[in-house]
């Protein structure tokens, strides 16, 4: 018999059943393989769609920057593994763990995209990498240069007493358009914006720079110029930069990352962000990070019991990570 004409013979309901034995045993293949992934055990079902989110109940699973201080180190002394530490309390997690990857391009791949952390813990809001909670905080970029000094008072880069200044700057990052249409970049000085921070810290070769006289004034992502400057023990002015006019953006909003998927996860981290947030600015000011709301108006401490971090070395022995991290 050939082929075609074997095609066409009478199998009664033979066919139908091997049909859905063949789809049950897919089912069943297809269901071993989702639980074999990491934390998949308890897998929650999305309330639309057919999609499972791979989140671990029981462990906090954090994508983090080996050696992006004030973000987050392997020793843990971040900021956002303080954090980390608070939402793990409160969401009832036994431990946190890391996933640590330099966080440069294919951070998010290899880290969320693998499944081998659930959250990133500082994001900026509108990146289409990841899918944002709701921001936790607000910050800018902010100009640093020593207290009573010539520069005293100044608040925006077109100011004239800028001017002939040596100014530090992360080359590619926003300030940059500041600098130009001030005039400022022929004598400004200029640090990598990529890099491994295993090896190099701008950040910290830039307020090094500053400390001993090389420059005379530096531009910096907002909690890297409060954290720095704080650990530098100069008396250093820390200024936001949010008087630019016409040109980029120089506030971001910095959110929490998750997986596209993972939307009940999303909605427990944004209750617990709102339920949290005064403790969650006071560990945010401790490491010097300069927090505005929407009004650019400056953030205080919330005059409860002061967080335990502060990125001083000094009053802690031990501690529990965008944005535009330049």
């Amino acid at each position: 018999m050939t082929a075609n004409a074997r095609s066409r013979a009478p199998v009664g309901l033979d066919v139908p059943r091997n049909r859905a034995w063949r789809g049950l045993r897919r089912l069943a293949l297809a269901l071993l393989a989702v639980a074999a992934l990491p934390g998949a055990a308890l897998a929650q079902d999305r309330e639309f769609g057919s999609e499972v989110e791979l989140v671990d109940p029981d462990v906090l699973r954090v994508c983090a920057d080996p050696n992006n201080m004030p973000f987050s180190n392997q020793a843990g002394e971040g900021f956002e593994q303080e954090v980390a530490q608070l939402l793990a309390r409160k969401l009832g997690r036994s431990d946190v763990t890391y996933s640590y990857f330099p966080q440069a391009t294919g951070f998010v791949r290899m880290t969320l995209g693998s499944n081998l952390c659930d959250i990133i813990m500082s994001y900026p809001q509108g990146d289409e990498l990841v899918q944002n909670t709701n921001a936790y905080y607000r910050t800018a970029y902010a100009l640093v240069y020593p207290k009573g000094g010539e520069l005293d008072g100044v608040t925006l880069l077109e100011d004239p007493k800028l001017k002939g200044k040596r100014v530090g700057i992360v080359a590619g990052t926003p300030p940059g358009t500041y600098m130009a249409k001030a005039g400022l970049m022929a004598t400004a000085k200029a640090y990598p914006l990529v890099i491994d921070t295993r090896i190099e810290n701008s950040a910290q070769s830039m307020m090094t720079d500053l400390a001993k006289g090389e420059i005379d004034a530096a531009v910096l992502w907002g909690p890297m110029a409060g954290y720095y400057a704080k650990k530098a023990g100069e008396d250093f002015a820390v200024v936001p930069l949010t008087h630019e006019e016409k040109g980029p953006a120089m506030a971001y909003r910095i959110t929490m990352g998750v997986r596209p998927a993972d939307q009940e996860w999303k909605r427990t981290l944004n209750r617990a962000i709102a339920e949290n947030q005064s403790e969650i600015n006071d560990i945010l000011l401790s490491y010097g990070v300069p927090l505005l709301d929407e009004e650019n108006r400056p953030i205080a401490p919330s005059g409860k019991a002061a967080a335990s971090g502060g990125g001083n070395d000094a009053d802690r022995a031990n501690a529990p990570a965008v944005g535009p991290k330049g």
